[in-house]
């Protein structure tokens, strides 16, 4: 695409410079949607080439384009407030300050930390959560965790009286067509992340919360390839969720309900990562978006090199959209 010349470049020598095996990533521009895919599926145990329907471990990309949207259809349905205090749904929830609002913007203040979580079975996860301490932070600060969005997810399931990926599956993928976009992947179509306990994880999410959890995680688990997610980018520039293209704090750096926010010259731009290598930037009064999915942590975890050309991307997105 003319407009994204450079932007595009900079994705392609990702690939190029093997700061990721392969990458399937995509603009739109007003109507016009272009789609392209390079490199690598997998470096080990041997290498396979991307067919360009992979499907990636989309880690955090979950929260958006699972658990928020299905806050903000209770919303609309008026099945929930904005500002309804947490234990209003679960009342094993000791702080009724926090409201829905602190956790989609990430400034409930709870202090994440559990001891020995990894050993920990889902029922006693989820105790651990709710039993979490709020800190002097509430209200006044934007600190990114997973633990807001595993509490909606509970507020999801006490409301549909259901697993949060189950409403999820029915409430939204359905409905939008997500037919590729899943929870229970074919391992043999996805692309494969690190090893954990010797064996490199393929079809099953690298977030260990969302393996102690399973279907009641609503931060991370999801599985989705490159059309659905430009599908779903095309939902988010929409007229219906132009109300999310703002600052709903009033702390810098801010936050929208769910989605990071990036200041731009003529509103804001809506931004989010998933761990495993993936961002959406999206904005809705040029009603251009970039998506990027790659799984920059195989075969080894740790890629800082990718995290800081991540920003040199965005960056470069954001100057190509003027």
């Amino acid at each position: 695409m003319k407009k994204f010349e450079e932007t595009d470049a900079q994705i392609r020598n990702l690939v190029n410079k093997q700061v990721v095996p392969g990458v399937s990533y995509g603009f739109i521009d007003g109507q016009s949607i272009e789609t392209n895919y390079i490199g690598d599926k997998s470096w080990q145990p041997q290498k396979e080439c991307l067919q360009g329907d992979e499907l990636y471990d989309l880690a955090s990309l979950t929260k958006i384009m699972g658990t928020v949207p299905l806050i903000l259809k209770l919303m609309d349905e008026q099945k929930l407030k904005l500002h309804d205090p947490v234990d209003k749904y679960l009342p094993e929830f000791k702080d009724h300050r926090v409201e829905i609002f602190h956790l989609l913007t990430h400034t409930s203040g709870i202090d994440g930390y559990i001891p020995n979580r990894d050993q920990l079975n889902s029922d006693e996860l989820i105790k651990a959560l709710l039993n979490l301490p709020v800190t002097g932070a509430f209200d006044k600060k934007v600190k990114y965790t997973d633990t807001g969005m595993i509490l909606l997810g509970l507020i999801i399931e006490k409301i549909y009286k259901q697993p949060v990926q189950k409403a999820i599956e029915q409430q939204i993928l359905d409905p939008w067509e997500l037919q590729d976009t899943t929870f229970d992947p074919v391992e043999s179509r996805c692309t494969p992340t690190y090893k954990v306990n010797g064996q490199i994880l393929t079809g099953i999410p690298n977030d260990p919360k969302a393996r102690q959890l399973g279907q009641h995680c609503g931060s991370a688990g999801m599985f989705s390839n490159l059309a659905d997610t430009m599908k779903f980018a095309k939902i988010m520039l929409t007229t219906k969720y132009q109300p999310l293209y703002k600052n709903y704090t009033n702390l810098t750096p801010g936050r929208s309900l769910g989605w990071d926010i990036k200041p731009d010259e003529t509103g804001h731009i809506l931004f989010h990562t998933g761990y495993t290598g993936h961002f959406i930037a999206l904005d809705s009064k040029s009603q251009t978006a970039m998506v990027v999915l790659t799984n920059r942590v195989h075969p080894k975890e740790h890629n800082q090199i990718f995290l800081e050309r991540r920003e040199t991307i965005l960056n470069s997105f954001l100057e190509d959209d003027k």
